[in-house]
């Protein structure tokens, strides 16, 4: 369920929540308005008792139908993110075929058959645009078909020998289609920007080595605790004892804390 039927969806619910609001509103005052015939108040009173009624019928339905559209947004917008790696990992299928010194036909059906199959799978997420009854319509990625055309130029059954010129071409060609693609794909996921994006070249962690002086309490407690029982195995603690030691010494001094 897309996010433009979503917001129509919930449009439609909200247009109908503020007309039943209006239509009680105005049946609970009606006898308070002069001059209205007396099977109006009537109808209007018949009216309000009966949505007082089924208030709770109605509101257990209107949650229910809510919980079911966000279940169907929820659903495509899952199909659309496995969709979406699908096609990066095609793409890079693609990418490392062009990248081959020596093309084998085996090679080519394997990424020709990788661009098939997401190709086809897209039919889970979206359906043809402008598709009706009597007509096919328009496929709606028309870049994947793009990526298709330039592989099947490398085809070793048609083309043996295939130029660096030729594959550097092909390759360029599917990252163009690829960039365009992502430019129009990944607007439905309702993406925002990071809250603490890293923006700069060759950044570097600005966090030392160490640890709170509550941590280092607590690993020097649970040590002496650990040295106050007897081992079952000495050999295995002088292993791996020697084994810290060794590391640690290889490191240089402002890495000679491990961290994560």
């Amino acid at each position: 369920m897309t996010r433009v039927s979503v917001n129509r969806t919930l449009s439609r619910l909200y247009w109908l929540l503020a007309v039943v609001l209006l239509l009680l509103l105005a049946s609970k005052f009606a006898d308070d308005v002069p001059g209205l015939p007396p099977f109006v108040v009537s109808a209007a009173s018949n009216v309000y008792e009966f949505m007082r009624d089924m208030s709770l019928l109605i509101a257990t339905g209107g949650v229910a139908y809510i919980s079911n559209v966000f279940q169907k947004r929820s659903n495509f917008i899952d199909s659309l993110e496995e969709e979406w790696r699908n096609i990066v990992r095609t793409k890079s299928v693609l990418l490392s075929t062009c990248e081959k010194p020596y093309l084998a036909t085996d090679d080519y059906l394997a990424a020709y058959y990788r661009i098939s199959e997401t190709i086809d799978t897209m039919r889970i997420v979206y359906r043809n645009t402008g598709e009706t009854d009597g007509l096919i319509g328009l496929y709606p990625y028309a870049p994947l078909h793009d990526m298709r055309r330039a592989l099947q130029t490398l085809d070793p059954r048609v083309t043996p020998e295939a130029s660096n010129e030729k594959k550097a071409l092909v390759r360029d060609a599917i990252l163009q289609a690829f960039a365009a693609l992502r430019e129009t794909f990944l607007e439905e996921l309702d993406l925002e920007e990071p809250q603490h994006p890293l923006l700069i070249p060759g950044s570097r962690r600005l966090k030392t080595p160490g640890a709170a002086v509550s941590a280092l309490v607590v690993a020097e407690n649970q040590r002496r605790r650990l040295e106050r029982e007897p081992s079952p195995r000495p050999d295995i603690d002088e292993f791996l004892t020697t084994l810290r030691t060794e590391e640690e010494a290889s490191k240089p001094a402002t890495e000679s804390v491990p961290v994560r």
